[in-house]
């Protein structure tokens, strides 16, 4: 068990007898080993060299041990020292092959997961495993986990992960689903909600995301992507980052209740639409951050209008401050 701290076998029999014993001479250790006396000798001698043992008479025949914590405690605090360099050395050639692998091998980038149960093992395990932080969105229908059945979180949370969630607006309207929510509020989780989502995403620590690659696979067996660091993952985080900033808080009222807030019958594309029209950004510069053509954006803008009820822009920037849309 000592040869960590530099100690063979036969020394570690000899440290514990005199441990033992609190002190003894050579032929009684010799006795005790089934060792000649010159064996034990010459043990004793490389022990008193390790600072294991010290004489204790003037002719040198008899030995008592060092105490432990100072004959062991410095060699082990050595051999944690160096295990740790030697860790953070493993660490540093492991991201600098996954860097280098990624370049030759798209599956390191990649990886399908095929069935529900290992997407359901997969998410469970990503979360269990989170060290900082979990983004999610959260869209009708869940595909291989509710999250009543998400244990995971409660616990992540408890730990001191933080949780990031975007619902979408009829998911909230299911049964139990808002107290669930609540529920998780109290823990700790910070909750919004929009009127839509594209996909389902889950990212943990913005390292690695699980998204599924069918969106409603009714009887047939899902299949998802496990995306790890690339620019693949950096998209989907801004899509997520995006979606956060124009998504409305979620909070538990005095009474524990879930407070839902009125929201726009708009997706996320038109509110951001709406944010640059509101406040004074031309429609050619908008058609411009939009990527889009000025009579495409004066086509939406007439589609908000026509939803809020409106006929004039300064009627539309009142009544979205007044339903509170932005």
């Amino acid at each position: 068990m000592l040869e960590v701290a530099g100690l063979s076998a036969v020394e570690e029999r000899t440290y514990r007898l005199l441990v033992a014993a609190v002190e003894a001479d050579v032929s009684h250790l010799g006795d005790l080993l089934g060792m000649d006396v010159a064996d034990v000798e010459e043990t004793l001698r490389s022990m008193r060299d390790k600072g294991l043992v010290r004489p204790v008479s003037l002719e040198g025949r008899r030995y008592a041990p060092v105490p432990p914590e100072i004959a062991l405690g410095a060699s082990l605090l050595r051999q944690r020292q160096s295990l740790d360099r030697a860790r953070m050395f493993v660490n540093q050639l492991s991201a600098e092959y996954r860097g280098n692998i990624r370049r030759f091998d798209s599956r390191e980038l990649v990886e399908l997961v095929p069935t529900r149960d290992a997407i359901r093992e997969r998410l469970i395990y990503l979360q269990d495993n989170a060290r900082d932080e979990v983004v999610c969105f959260c869209r009708v229908g869940p595909v291989v986990l509710t999250a009543q059945e998400n244990d995971a979180e409660p616990a992540a949370l408890a730990r001191g992960v933080s949780y990031r969630v975007i619902y979408e607006r009829a998911h909230l309207e299911e049964p139990g689903m808002q107290s669930n929510v609540a529920y998780g509020i109290k823990l700790g989780e910070q909750a919004r909600a929009v009127p839509h989502l594209p996909v389902r995403i889950t990212v943990v620590d913005r390292e690695v995301a699980l998204l599924p690659l069918i969106q409603d696979c009714g009887v047939a067996e899902p299949t998802a992507a496990l995306i790890r660091d690339s620019t693949l993952l950096d998209a989907i985080l801004a899509l997520f980052d995006a979606y956060w900033a124009r998504a409305i808080p979620l909070r538990v009222l005095d009474d524990g209740v879930l407070s839902v807030e009125a929201m726009p019958p708009l997706d996320s594309d038109d509110l951001f639409l709406l944010s640059l029209l509101v406040t004074g950004v031309p429609d050619k510069s908008i058609a411009s951050q939009l990527g889009i053509s000025q009579r495409t954006v004066q086509r939406r803008i007439s589609h908000i209008m026509e939803a809020a009820g409106v006929q004039t822009r300064m009627q539309l920037a009142w009544h979205a401050a007044r339903e509170q849309w932005l």
